[in-house]
């Protein structure tokens, strides 16, 4: 069983930068591909960005490509989502989530594991 806590969530301006991370325990954390998601009040949960295992290959929702990176550090246990040029259409929960073996996902259907959340609010 692993365990994800999300942390670094806040409040920041539209444009301004914030990076959120996602601790894992309980589990080899080098075995699973990483995801984030997030979800606004009112609306589906959104693929955000994915990690595989070893960090090499990365995935992004459209709408956070070339301002969102993800990364990872497995001697860490954790993962990273670095958001920048941020935007009020940006404000949502953002949740870490866990998928045993190789292949990226981004349905949510396809991560076994999630964490709680960290509440990001960008304002205008």
């Amino acid at each position: 069983q692993v365990q994800l806590v999300e942390s670094g969530g806040g409040l920041v301006q539209a444009g301004g930068s914030l990076s959120v991370s996602c601790a894992a325990s309980g589990g080899t954390f080098s075995s699973y591909a990483m995801g984030w998601f997030r979800q606004a009040p009112g609306k589906e949960r959104e693929f955000v960005a994915a990690i595989r295992r070893s960090g090499e290959i990365t995935t992004y929702g459209d709408s956070v490509k070339g301002r969102f990176t993800i990364s990872r550090d497995n001697a860490k246990n954790a993962v990273f989502l670095q958001m920048n040029s941020l935007k009020p259409e940006d404000t949502a929960v953002y949740y870490c989530a866990a998928r045993r073996g190789y292949e990226l996902g981004r349905e949510d259907y396809e991560y076994d594991y999630w964490g709680r959340g960290t509440q990001v609010t960008v304002s205008s």
